[in-house]
């Protein structure tokens, strides 16, 4: 079987070495305000602001970084680790992967209206920050369980 779409194999495991700090440090950084170091630096911002701030368009800002660095690794990590092929992609892996990419949308969109009929304030902003990682986690999740499993039960 041939799928152009999915990365080659050997981005696997440079998804995987990307993807698991940076899921780690996401949650320290989220959930218990820890930042191991603050990385400032002048950034070029689209739109910087908020309600009821003077905003600032197409400006450089001061940031730190650390967060969106991390934002970055956990997004590309869990691309390249969930996208790239198996060593031995085959027509049942490819199923597997599209019912558990089916699987995971149902689930990330049954949260989401979930946290916006009950949750309200600054938790709800927390929530849809996690929101952004959560398909490609429950994604990866299902896909390599499914996989697992198959394996144990052919050995």
């Amino acid at each position: 079987m041939k799928n152009r779409f999915l990365f080659p194999h050997r981005f696997k495991l440079i998804g995987w070495i990307l993807f698991v700090p940076a899921v780690i440090l996401g949650l320290l950084v989220t959930l218990f305000d820890y930042t191991p170091f603050e990385w400032n630096a002048t950034v070029f911002a689209i739109y910087d602001g908020g309600i009821f701030e003077a905003s600032k368009v197409m400006t450089l800002v001061e940031n730190n970084v650390f967060d969106e660095i991390i934002g970055v690794a956990a997004i590309v990590g869990g691309v390249l680790a969930a996208f790239s092929k198996e060593k031995d992609e085959d027509e049942y892996i490819a199923q597997i992967r599209l019912e558990s990419l089916l699987w995971a949308t149902y689930i990330n969109y049954g949260f989401l209206l979930f946290s916006i009929l009950f949750i309200y304030g600054l938790g709800f902003y927390q929530i849809m920050v996690f929101n952004m990682f959560t398909l490609l986690f429950i994604f990866l999740v299902r896909f390599n369980f499914i996989l697992y499993k198959t394996s144990r039960a052919v050995a």
